[in-house]
């Protein structure tokens, strides 16, 4: 059977309530009363003595297995003493040791068993020491009640020898115990390095998501204040770079950059954190792993916000293309078509890509607006009826799907044919019989009939060329102004002709009628207008290009007529007849007595010319402002030796210009105005002769 431990003390039988000492089984099922501190407390055995075994019997001396070494030697009994302080603990309750452990046990070592217990020695022995019991103590047990005043020889024979007084026990722990610094130096090992803890996935994970957030807060929880000011360095500058929000965006080496410092970041976080101890409470540990969670948002919701700010910038800066594009139509307006067109055509390109690239953003629905807008402006000339100024650009918005997109632009190509083909009628008409029209009738009404042949309006082209042929045809015979008329006639002529002949052959031939008319009427029209000269190179033009024409022969005799009126008026009082009058006609016989050959012009009831050849022995008569002309005797030699023609005219008034050709002793372009009065039954004489200045 087992004891008791010895920690049990007498109690004095006056610290007893019914003055009795309580038998042994009363102590073991009841705590032992604190010890009287008038008393000195019995020493205990020190740590290293040895503990029997609790299951094992004591052996009488002299039974087998019983120690046969004699015991040893008693001590002298000590002197009983007082102790004063806090009552001895119980010998195993020190902390964290278990009831029944000697203080400074190994670990692993079997309770009761010594410090040095060597193998085959029996459990209880000091180490080198043979098993002996103190005298009047049962074997085996070192610890037995003490009595009151026993001191230090009570543990007589157990464990080493105490030298010096006996001590009080209980007072202070063993040497080589307690924290670092306590008890004598080289007693008890170093404290040993804190061991890692277990690892923790859930811990490790929830510091590399708060890494992962940008914000550095898993180095804060692990107290890594370097991997935080990295981390919110990074954050920082990420945030200069990228704000404020701009349509390109941030650099990829940027954003690059920053996923793998993050990246680097939530690793680091997570091998740090997986075995980590953190100094923080238990509420923040658990908090940690859903707040890291939560705090993913803020780079996520960053991202967003950060998109949307760039988005918005992409709208803005697509609608301030569009603003621009706008500016360029409208400063087209009021300019010429060819010298806006530039214009128009880069407003076009922006058009086309905010509607076909950026079709969803804001600037690109406003594009079919803008295009409606556009197709406006460039056909307000076809509103106003100013067809000519229409046809450029209504051809420009004709041909647009050949350079624009064709489904932005939808049906408004084709609404444009109708105002495209009525300009090109209304220009071209209108063009008809104007000299200078720009451009001329025949390219509008050409373009007509090539690119509308179907269209009501080229069907039109061929009766208004006829109404414009009559209408001019009408103001030649009566109007006021018939050189004007022809003008326009032969620019309709002009323009007839380069018009397809399978349709327009019968208007050209009615135009080349009117021409002709319209000359000689304008011929006429100049000679009665006193306009002599004119009057001379339109009829004589006349004669050239129409000899075939009944009108011929007029028009000669007109032209020479206004030529000697252009020298004396008075032979244009009237114009010459167009037939010569009839009845009885004279002789006159025309000679040139004078160098060179002379063209002699004549009009009146008759008119007319000869020419007359050089004299070869003709010279200048002499002459002077006091030498009377009369007695000038020309043509007085023989009548073969001066070149002669015969005139027969109709009695009259006539008026005669003779115009010598230049010789090498006269000069070229002499004339000479003379007038002479036919009567009948004569005969006349005409000498022609060339007198010097002096």
């Amino acid at each position: 059977m087992g004891e008791e431990p010895n920690d049990a003390r007498p109690e004095p039988a006056d610290r007893i309530p019914d003055g009795h000492a309580p038998n042994q089984d009363q102590d073991r099922h009841r705590s032992p009363a604190p010890p009287d501190p008038r008393v000195a407390p019995v020493p205990e055995a020190p740590p290293w003595a040895p503990v029997p075994p609790a299951d094992r019997a004591p052996e009488p001396p002299g039974s087998p297995g019983a120690p046969t070494t004699p015991p040893p030697p008693a001590q002298p009994p000590a002197t009983p003493t007082l102790a004063f302080g806090p009552p001895p603990q119980a010998s195993g309750q020190a902390s964290g040791q278990q009831p029944g452990q000697a203080s400074g046990q190994p670990s692993g070592q079997a309770p009761g068993q010594p410090f040095g217990h060597q193998p085959g020695q029996p459990p209880g022995q000091p180490f080198g020491q043979a098993a002996a019991h103190a005298p009047g103590q049962p074997p085996g047990d070192p610890s037995g009640a003490v009595p009151v005043g026993a001191g230090a020889a009570a543990a007589s024979g157990y464990g080493f020898p105490q030298p010096g007084p006996a001590t009080a026990p209980g007072y202070g722990p063993p040497p080589g115990y307690g924290p670092p610094g306590y008890g004598p130096p080289g007693y008890g090992p170093p404290p040993p390095a804190q061991p890692p803890g277990p690892a923790n996935p859930a811990q490790a994970a929830a510091i590399a998501l708060l890494n992962l957030s940008g914000l550095g807060l898993g180095y804060v929880l692990l107290r890594q204040w370097i991997g935080a000011a990295l981390c919110w360095l990074a954050t920082a500058a990420l945030l200069v770079v990228a704000l404020p929000a701009d349509v390109d965006g941030v650099p990829v080496g940027v954003l690059v950059g920053y996923g793998v410092l993050l990246l680097a970041a939530a690793a680091d976080g997570f091998r740090r954190g997986l075995r980590a101890t953190l100094r923080v409470g238990a509420a923040v540990r658990r908090l940690a792993l859903p707040l890291a969670l939560v705090l993913l948002a803020v780079p996520a919701g960053g991202s967003l916000a950060y998109g949307a700010a760039r988005e918005e910038a992409r709208e803005e800066a697509l609608l301030a293309r569009l603003t621009v594009a706008d500016e360029r139509v409208k400063s087209g307006q009021g300019l010429l078509f060819d010298r806006a067109e530039p214009l128009y055509r880069l407003a076009l390109a922006t058009y086309q890509e905010l509607g076909t690239k950026h079709a969803g953003s804001r600037a690109g629905k406003l594009v079919p607006a803008r295009l409606d807008a556009y197709y406006a402006q460039l056909s307000a000339p076809y509103d106003k009826k100013d067809f000519c100024k229409a046809v450029a650009p209504l051809k420009h918005l004709r041909g647009l799907p050949g350079t624009v997109d064709k489904d932005l632009l939808g049906t408004r190509p084709a609404k444009t044919d109708e105002p495209l083909a009525e300009s090109l009628y209304g220009c071209g008409t209108a063009a008809l019989g104007v000299q200078t029209a720009e451009p001329p009738a025949e390219k509008s009404l050409n373009e007509l009939l090539d690119t509308f042949p179907q269209s009501p309006q080229a069907t039109r082209v061929e009766p208004a060329v006829r109404e414009a042929i009559k209408t001019r045809s009408a103001a030649v015979d009566g109007g006021a102004v018939p050189c004007g008329t022809v003008v326009e006639l032969r620019a309709l002529r002009s323009s007839v002709d380069a018009l397809p002949d399978a349709t327009f052959a019968g208007a050209s031939r009615e135009t080349a009628a009117a021409v002709e008319k319209g000359d000689f009427a304008c011929g006429t029209s100049q000679f009665r207008s006193k306009e002599f000269g004119d009057a001379a190179t339109t009829m004589t033009q006349f004669a050239k290009d129409y000899p075939n024409s009944p009108k011929a022969a007029h028009a000669r005799s007109i032209a020479i007529a206004a030529e000697i009126a252009d020298e004396e008026p008075e032979a244009g009082k009237s114009l010459p007849p167009a037939k010569a009058p009839g009845g009885a006609r004279m002789v006159m016989v025309v000679s040139n007595d004078g160098p060179g050959s002379v063209e002699l012009l004549y009009t009146g009831p008759t008119t007319g010319k000869i020419t007359l050849n050089a004299c070869a022995t003709c010279t200048k008569y002499p002459s002077s402002v006091f030498l009377d002309p009369k007695k000038v005797k020309a043509c007085t030699g023989p009548a073969s030796k001066y070149p002669k023609a015969t005139l027969l005219l109709p009695a009259g008034n006539y008026h005669f210009l003779q115009k010598r050709a230049g010789t090498s002793t006269s000069t070229g372009g002499d004339t000479k105005i003379s007038k002479t009065k036919i009567e009948p039954n004569y005969s006349y004489t005409n000498c022609l002769y060339v007198t010097s200045g002096f």
